[in-house]
């Protein structure tokens, strides 16, 4: 058939360790920050927190079992920094080493290729206490440590890592002038130039990660970052609007400054200027540092920013969207399919980099899920949504870019940061009360799209 996806395609499913895991000071872990921000009054809805979550932590091998009927070959998951090293320097915590191997153990058992995030959010909260976090270039260092012991001990059984996931929200989201901001660690900071500079300090995090990965894997592995750069989208794909869509792409979101300098060394231009003096401070050789090599590049894409050509300096403008636009359960969640393949179009020819792989390492959506009296969720409205972007996958495919393989998020549904247990992003539907698995429609439908290799 001519719509199916290359015989090689990854289909795959993501999850977090603080979303899914529980078992919050089981076997040696420790506090991230998540756990002090979680149960902080105010800060998560409801109160939630994820001490227990999906308690995916004595599940795994159930949770394990039932990718394998999803039929998914490839799960992306994140390993937890405080349960490796619970001071988040210094001592190694065994009990947290072996709980990782039992469960790529399972994984393998499976014929699932396990892909591990080192670093999903989850900072230890000892850090924060030491130093602020990522307020301090020591961050980098510790987190190289902390990548260097999970390495040489699980790269026996993992040869997919990725160093960090989505740089701009656990630092652009995390810290901010003159108000609480909705991320953990939630840090009030004096100045921009502040908020740049954690978001620098991740990217030097992710270059010495990327050495520490390549220093201690006893095998030849693939080395990816998790990015979620914002994506501009033309509004009418004619030559115009594409361009002002590619001048656009360096000043949305923090791109100019974080998916630039990692893949291309530099910080854009555009960017600098823009930010004069709330420029972060960058040390010599900090780009070389940062600036590695990179085996496959894993793409976070939920939305889009549309934009038109301007007859101003810019050359470009931000389109807001109409009153009735469609969106998923979240206020951010406008459905923008476009935004896939524009996504991967522009790392190809705005950033220049036409050769470099690229999984979609996250893509998905929040919907009001609801048993129905049969017990069953009928959520043809993801389904609505997941197909319309698969499509998009499929254009970027057709036309020759390195896409080479999709992960559905998310596996199940999980405590979902500052929206607590509210928003159910999974496949699998999870009654908290009781920890029942329930597959949804689309984890039926994803089955399918996974056994045809196409988009059903």
């Amino acid at each position: 058939m001519s719509d199916q996806f290359p015989e090689n395609f990854i289909w795959g499913a993501a999850t977090a360790s603080y979303q899914i895991e529980g078992a919050a000071l089981t076997d040696g872990r420790l506090p991230s920050v998540w756990d002090t921000f979680s149960a902080t009054p105010g800060r998560v809805l409801n109160g939630d927190t994820g001490e227990v979550a999906c308690d995916h932590y004595h599940h795994y091998e159930t949770d394990i079992q039932l990718m394998a009927k999803l039929g998914v070959k490839h799960y992306r998951f994140s390993i937890a920094w405080p349960r490796i090293i619970p001071n988040g320097r210094g001592e190694i915590n065994q009990a947290g080493i072996d709980f990782y191997k039992r469960l790529v153990d399972c994984l393998l058992q499976h014929e699932i290729t396990p892909h591990a995030t080192l670093f999903h959010w989850d900072t230890p909260q000892a850090l924060e206490d030491l130093y602020g976090s990522w307020r301090s270039r020591e961050m980098a260092q510790d987190f190289a440590d902390y990548v260097s012991a999970v390495v040489s001990r699980l790269g026996d059984r993992i040869t997919h890592w990725i160093t960090i996931n989505e740089i701009p929200c656990f630092t652009h989201l995390s810290y901010a002038v003159n108000s609480d901001p909705p991320h953990a660690p939630g840090t009030r900071v004096n100045r921009l130039k502040d908020i740049w500079q954690t978001s620098h300090h991740a990217l030097l995090a992710h270059g010495l990660g990327v050495q520490a990965i390549r220093a201690a894997s006893p095998v030849a592995c693939s080395v990816a970052l998790v990015d979620n750069w914002a994506v501009t989208v033309p509004i009418i794909e004619s030559s115009e609007h594409i361009l002002a869509a590619k001048k656009a792409f360096h000043l949305c979101g923090q791109n100019g400054g974080i998916i630039f300098p990692a893949l291309t060394g530099n910080y854009s231009s555009i960017l600098l200027e823009l930010l004069g003096e709330n420029a972060p401070d960058i040390q010599p050789k900090d780009l070389e540092i940062i600036h590695q090599p990179l085996d496959c590049l894993g793409f976070n894409v939920y939305s889009a920013t549309y934009v038109r050509a301007a007859n101003n300096k810019l050359g470009f403008e931000f389109l807001g969207l109409p009153k009735g636009y469609p969106r998923m359960n979240m206020p951010w969640l406008n459905i923008v399919p476009e935004s896939i393949y524009w996504g991967i179009r522009h790392i190809s020819e705005t950033l220049n980099q036409p050769n470099l792989p690229i999984l979609i390492t996250e893509n998905g959506c929040a919907a009001q899920d609801e048993l129905n009296p049969q017990g069953e969720v009928i959520d043809s409205d993801r389904i609505f949504y997941l197909r319309q972007h698969f499509n998009s996958a499929y254009r970027a495919v057709s036309e020759g870019y390195p896409l080479q393989g999709y992960f559905v998020w998310s596996f199940m549904d999980n405590f979902e940061w500052a929206w607590g247990y509210d928003r159910r992003f999974g496949l699998v539907y999870i009654d908290y009360p009781t920890q029942r698995r329930i597959p949804k429609m689309s984890f039926n439908w994803y089955a399918e799209c996974i056994r045809q290799n196409r988009v059903v």
